[in-house]
């Protein structure tokens, strides 16, 4: 349900750079804390009416596209210097200042040709410039042709960055990100200062200017009298040493906050889904009328599901296509949503900080030499290793160990349970044994019954979806049986 076609990230994700999809789906795939989720909310509620925000975003991010591959940029931002290491030391801390003097020294040396007749100085001024760059022409090549690589992404970037960092904001979540797009240059120096992303970025854009106007033949001419190449690597490579470390902090903002203009976008287009109540307290999900938001308003069918200290799990019991499935699978939705700090699909929902693991769609094989049982327990041993995680875990079990025979599954059943209620989780379990509805080793309260329930009419059966007390009482096995041709 979380991702591919037809799924909650694509019903959710505006994002148009790589960045801002990768950090949507980071923000589904782990829960926040409570207080990052509650500033998430703050937020996306500021975020909410921004139509033409949104909208520009959008357009620069379809300029820049997904193309803009934060991997890529970020390889080249924190590529260590070849011409002025970041420590500057050892031979090459004098490389600037040959730089500088030897172009010097070439005016000078013609300066002493026209006054004195006297060619020689410069001759020799010529030859340890062709020196210095025989012996640094690889290095200047790659520092180049890198520098222009990589701009041709931080271009396309820097205009997202530009749009985002001139937007006015008034809750402190979002000041406090805006705030991370700049770079402190070479800090706890003398020369430390402070840049907006726009600027820094505006710097690079000039450097690489100079860098393309070396293909000016005037220019080429003059490149070994002015180490012309040689200037603009070392200008690049100052760049990258002052600045290259703030890349990776402006990709994260600039993901974070196309995640939440995504969020944002879903609240303005969903209001009557209401962002959750986070509690900090022991696992808990209450929720009234609660939803799956990947299926339309008018065949949604909405129930109520309260898990705590009383009760722990809830056993689904019901006929086939009667709902239980959907059931667990909404609540699991809901309280993804509800962690990545999105509205839900609900009417209320209070809840605690939860983290999600389930054995839905387990299935066999072939390539693997396992059964369907021997993926459902390898799945069980997984999700029992989650409750030593920092959040409580809310599990979700479709049709419980259905893969054995009665008596294991029922002693078996009874001892996960167990162990999950023990480590202080919560869940919902589906089953069609009845059997597992008189399930005991568990404490007096921790596990109530609830099924959904089905009606024939006119021979066809008819699903309300309405989840009911209790353990249901009829099932449709035989009645589907026959109505696809069985004799039964």
């Amino acid at each position: 349900d979380l991702f591919g076609p037809n799924s909650l990230f694509e019903l959710l994700s505006g994002a148009r750079t790589r960045m801002g999809e990768d950090t949507l789906a980071s923000w589904l795939l782990a829960p926040a804390n409570a207080h990052t989720i509650r500033e998430r909310h703050i937020s996306i509620d500021e975020l909410r009416d921004r139509l033409d925000l949104r909208e520009h975003v959008a357009v620069l991010g379809a300029r820049a596209g997904v193309g803009v591959q934060p991997d890529a940029l970020l390889s080249w931002a924190e590529t260590a210097n070849t011409l002025l290491p970041s420590e500057a030391g050892g031979r090459n801390r004098v490389l600037g200042l040959i730089a500088l003097a030897l172009p010097l020294l070439a005016l000078a040396s013609v300066a002493v040709w026209q006054l004195y007749d006297g060619v020689a100085p410069l001759l020799l001024v010529l030859g340890a410039e062709l020196v210095v760059l025989r012996r640094y022409l690889h290095r200047i090549a790659a520092v180049l042709h890198g520098t222009e690589a990589a701009f041709e992404d931080l271009r396309l970037f820097a205009a997202v960055l530009l749009r985002i960092e001139g937007e006015q904001v008034a809750c402190a979540p979002l000041q406090g990100l805006l705030q991370r797009l700049s770079s402190r240059a070479r800090p706890g120096s003398a020369q430390e200062r402070t840049l907006p992303a726009s600027a820094t970025a505006a710097q690079l854009s000039t450097v690489v200017g100079f860098m393309e106007a070396r293909r000016n033949p005037i220019l080429a001419l003059l490149e070994i009298p002015l180490l012309y190449s040689l200037h603009t690597a070392l200008a690049a490579e100052r760049w990258r040493r002052d600045h290259g470390a703030s890349v990776r902090e402006w990709i994260a903002v600039v993901g974070e906050f196309e995640a939440l203009l995504s969020l944002s976008a879903y609240r303005f287009e969903h209001p009557e889904d209401p962002l959750p109540e986070i509690v900090e307290a022991p696992a808990c999900f209450d929720g009234t009328a609660i939803g799956h938001p990947l299926i339309p308003h008018a065949q949604c069918v909405r129930n109520d599901v309260q898990l705590g200290a009383a009760p722990r799990v809830l056993l689904v019991s019901g006929s086939n296509m009667s709902g239980k499935s959907t059931l667990l699978r909404t609540v699991g939705i809901n309280t993804v949503l509800a962690m990545a700090g999105a509205p839900v699909r609900a009417q209320r929902l209070r809840i605690s900080t939860l983290q999600v693991g389930a054995s839905i769609r387990v299935n066999d094989s072939l390539y693997e030499g396992s059964s369907r049982f021997y993926a459902e327990i390898t799945r069980l041993r997984e999700l029992l290793k989650l409750t030593d995680g920092a959040a409580p875990l809310l599990f979700l079990l479709d049709e419980l160990l259905q893969g054995t025979n009665s008596n294991d599954r029922r002693i078996g059943a009874e001892g996960v349970l167990r162990a999950l209620v023990d480590k202080h989780a919560i869940g919902l379990v589906s089953t069609h044994d009845l059997a597992l509805t008189e399930l005991r080793g568990l404490a007096e309260g921790s596990l109530r019954n609830v099924h959904f329930q089905d009606e024939i009419e006119n021979g066809r059966m008819k699903f309300d979806f309405t989840l009911r007390e209790g353990v249901v009482t009829r099932s449709n096995g035989i009645e589907l049986m026959r109505s696809v041709g069985l004799d039964v």
